[in-house]
């Protein structure tokens, strides 16, 4: 009976979380118009036919895009760094930055657009410029930052800390020591928080709003277009965007999933 009872309850939860998506996807196969698109007319490739000839749509996505990347790359590398530094603190420094660290996720996401746009604007007056894609990108390294950390420091806790000592007294720089012993053993922490600061990125509308200034991102742009209609185009590009992401989670388990194999095969020689 519980069992029974927990299979019904999981299939209730998968039904509500991937219900819209399901819809989504159908829905950008359908052969309507803006006015009807609700109604299932027949299926039609004519939404992504006309998502490929929208300029404004797609100078969006690709602002989007560069953001996400520029900010998933910017926040690993730093967020890689504090981590091995955060790692290497004694306990009561540990504790007391990683609550500093964490301030920016329990923050209220309107809070940090908003301070993070002041302090934006008051860079930009003091240099003379705009803001613009500069402002976005380093506004999403911020919030995407502690996410990184937190995704590699777990990694670092179960590395032998001797490989890197070990490393140096066999005549390795600290440098290269880094790149030969420590980063293999985190490189899935590394993955793992790229990844989602790319997600984070990819999504984020309020920051954006605040920080993006002249520039206009896809969740701006379909802000945008809330106040007069949503074109059927806004469905198949989140399809693909959903593809894509999907596909990528898959290669990045598969990843570990083999390395997570080699690790056990080599533990029990």
């Amino acid at each position: 009976m519980k069992k029974a009872v927990s299979r019904v309850y999981m299939a209730l939860v998968f039904l509500f979380l991937y219900a819209p998506i399901l819809v989504l996807v159908v829905f950008s196969f359908n052969d309507t118009d803006t006015k009807s698109r609700t109604v299932w007319s027949g299926f039609s490739l004519r939404w992504y036919e006309m998502l490929f000839e929208d300029r404004m749509l797609l100078e969006a996505l690709r602002n989007t895009l560069i953001i996400a990347v520029c900010a998933a790359v910017g926040a690993t590398v730093l967020g890689t760094v504090a981590a091995v530094g955060i790692h290497s603190m004694k306990s009561w420094r540990r504790k007391l930055v990683m609550n500093i660290t964490n301030l920016p996720m329990l923050n209220p996401e309107i809070v940090t657009g908003v301070s993070l746009m002041l302090l934006m604007v008051f860079v930009a007056n003091l240099f003379g410029v705009t803001l613009g894609i500069v402002s976005i990108i380093l506004a999403h390294i911020t919030f995407c930052l502690p996410y990184v950390i937190l995704s590699i420091l777990p990694k670092l806790g179960q590395m032998d800390p001797h490989l890197y000592e070990a490393a140096q007294d066999l005549g390795c720089t600290p440098v290269r020591s880094f790149f030969k012993v420590v980063l293999p053993e985190i490189l899935s922490g590394v993955v793992t928080g790229m990844v989602m600061a790319f997600t984070l990125s990819l999504d984020d509308f309020i920051i954006s709003y605040f920080c993006s200034g002249t520039t206009q991102t896809l969740p701006v742009f379909i802000y945008s277009m809330t106040k007069k209609r949503v074109s059927p185009e806004i469905n198949a590009l989140s399809t693909l965007l959903f593809a894509v992401i999907l596909v990528l989670l898959l290669i990045i388990n598969i990843r570990q999933g083999k390395m997570g194999k080699k690790a056990a095969k080599e533990a029990n020689v």
